[in-house]
């Protein structure tokens, strides 16, 4: 039997109309342009302001995108994965919300939970699936509705986060040298002070008290956090790059998890990455948990080339951290 490789063959994404820049951010909390940039360099974010529609939309609305682009037969579809941490409801999955929406007939579906990494562990568990040869074709979001938990009072943590989704379609090849090659995962378990919601779970429910003490908006240590990121991000990048005896030089881009622009630029220079091979785009949307990887290959799609080598990184909650190094699989201006 040959062996299966995993492949990305199309990329959606989608981000809400409505965009909050810093002027207004500026009318609703102490802070201003100036200081937003210097701090964090984002511009606007995306918000959901539609009662009524959770993370789904987003989701449902970059996956409907990449199966227009792809035209991939619907029913031919085997599962759908939504890596989350805005869920629509504690249950069912937001993937199943989603899948019953595009009415897709022959998948299951299933949420995947691990904070800003949530897109890159889904994406191996994809690849995975495929490289079985049980499952040919795969949907993959990353989708958050980050607005739902913040606190727009606190400058600290609302000048960071926006809303939006990014999906992939994965599929097998027997073709060699392209897709998914390496990963490098890991878990420390020691963020839990730094960076969580404090109520909402079964160790706090919701209650009046944790309601009125305004325990259910994201909770971070920003100095921690950026620290952590930073060296974990860039430890990581250089860890692939040793596994797969690569340099700078052969690889064409880095793509991170888009946390803010102050940690891209220290992940890059500790790394020894030059900055104009790092796809940025969260001066425009945020931070996007889950969904910032898929974004910035939706925006950066077209500048793509097969056989690109890239290695995406990310970092988040928990701490959960890690690296891909993959092959892209076509040319994407075509």
């Amino acid at each position: 039997m040959e062996k299966i490789n995993a492949i990305i063959t199309g990329v959606g994404g989608y981000v809400p109309d409505y965009v909050l820049n810093n002027e207004e951010l500026s009318r609703m909390v102490e802070t201003n342009d100036e200081w937003i940039m210097a701090r964090v360099g984002i511009k606007e974010r995306r918000i959901l302001t539609e009662e009524g529609l959770g993370t789904s939309y987003l989701a449902r609305k970059a996956a409907k995108q990449l199966i227009q682009k792809t035209g991939v037969d619907p029913d031919t579809i085997d599962a759908v994965i939504v890596a989350t941490t805005t869920p629509d409801y504690k249950f069912p999955s937001t993937a199943s919300i989603v899948l019953g929406k595009l009415g897709l007939k022959n998948a299951f579906a299933f949420d995947f939970s691990a904070a800003c990494c949530g897109f890159l562990y889904s994406l191996d568990v994809a690849a995975s699936m495929i490289q079985t040869g049980r499952y040919k074709k795969i949907i993959v979001i990353g989708a958050d509705k980050m607005s739902s938990m913040i606190d727009y009072s606190d400058r600290q943590t609302c000048v960071l986060f926006g809303d939006g989704a990014g999906a992939v379609l994965v599929e097998g090849t027997t073709e060699e040298n392209i897709g998914v090659q390496n990963t490098f995962f890991r878990t420390d378990g020691k963020g839990l002070p730094f960076l969580h919601m404090k109520a909402g779970g079964s160790v706090c429910p919701p209650s009046r008290f944790t309601v009125d003490h305004h325990l259910h908006y994201l909770y971070q240590e920003g100095r921690t956090v950026f620290r952590f990121a930073v060296t974990s991000m860039s430890n990581d990048i250089v860890e692939m790059m040793k596994r797969n005896n690569l340099t700078t030089d052969d690889l064409q881009w880095i793509v991170p998890h888009e946390a803010n622009l102050r940690i891209i630029e220290a992940v890059a220079k500790r790394a020894e990455f030059p900055l104009e091979k790092v796809v940025i785009n969260v001066q425009k949307y945020g931070n996007t948990s889950a969904a910032t990887i898929p974004l910035a290959l939706w925006d950066h799609e077209e500048n793509l080339r097969k056989g690109d080598k890239i290695i995406f990184t990310a970092f988040g909650a928990g701490f959960v951290h890690g690296a891909s190094y993959y092959k892209w699989a076509y040319d994407g201006n075509k």
